[in-house]
């Protein structure tokens, strides 16, 4: 039987991205004062310290910024090595880590890509990317 998957720690800053993904959302925030997107999740905007984030819908599409195959992983990733783990900057201009899905040939740097709403186990679905065809 393999690991369980680490659980996040859901606080009240994170709460709204987590219960997002649940419902096929990827949120993230955005300043009421200086205007610009936020991720990760957190109270006070990290461009001009204001307090007032509002939550809003990304589109869920971007490029991969960096990325690196895993061929050796430990505990519950064990058994799904060889991965592809990225950085993507969302259109919005926040950036991400997260796992890429399908053909590891198709990942490259700037290449286009999707959120991919993914249930992990009975509990816990992440926002993983799949590289969209050009063209």
């Amino acid at each position: 039987m393999p690991n369980p998957w680490p659980k996040p720690e859901v606080d009240g800053d994170s709460r709204p991205f987590w219960e997002g993904l649940h419902q096929g959302e990827l949120r993230i925030q955005r300043c009421e004062d200086c205007g610009r997107h936020i991720f990760y999740p957190r109270s006070i905007c990290p461009h001009c310290f204001s307090d007032r984030v509002r939550w809003v819908l990304a589109t869920g599409r971007g490029r991969i910024y960096s990325y690196t195959v895993v061929h050796r992983a430990q505990g519950p990733f064990a058994e799904e090595a060889p991965y592809v783990v990225a950085i993507v900057e969302l259109e919005e201009g926040v950036r991400m880590m997260s796992r890429i899905v399908g053909p590891r040939e198709e990942v490259a740097i700037e290449k286009p890509v999707r959120v991919v709403f993914t249930r992990v186990d009975d509990e816990l679905i992440l926002p993983f990317f799949e590289v969209l065809k050009e063209g």
